[in-house]
């Protein structure tokens, strides 16, 4: 199976306001944490995930975590 890109190391923490999001899971996204389409052709596919209430989160840029799409510390293996 293909690694996705790491597109930083540590997670992106962000104030995050209700509603469905896409988070990217190629790290190809020029639009990160979030998908812009770039997994196309690839066998990665974006996750949704929905937030309830305006909340800040940890999304993984790694795109390594065991829960996606939030940061676990994986980053910290690399």
């Amino acid at each position: 199976m293909a690694e996705p890109l790491m597109a930083q190391k540590g997670p992106y923490v962000e104030e995050t306001e209700p509603g469905t999001y896409w988070w990217c899971a190629c790290g190809r996204s020029g639009d990160q944490p979030f998908c812009d389409g770039a997994h196309k052709g690839t066998a990665f596919m974006p996750l949704e995930h929905t937030v309830a209430e305006k909340a800040t989160l940890a999304w993984c840029g790694c795109k390594r975590t065991t829960t996606p799409p939030f940061c676990d510390g994986s980053h910290r293996a690399f």
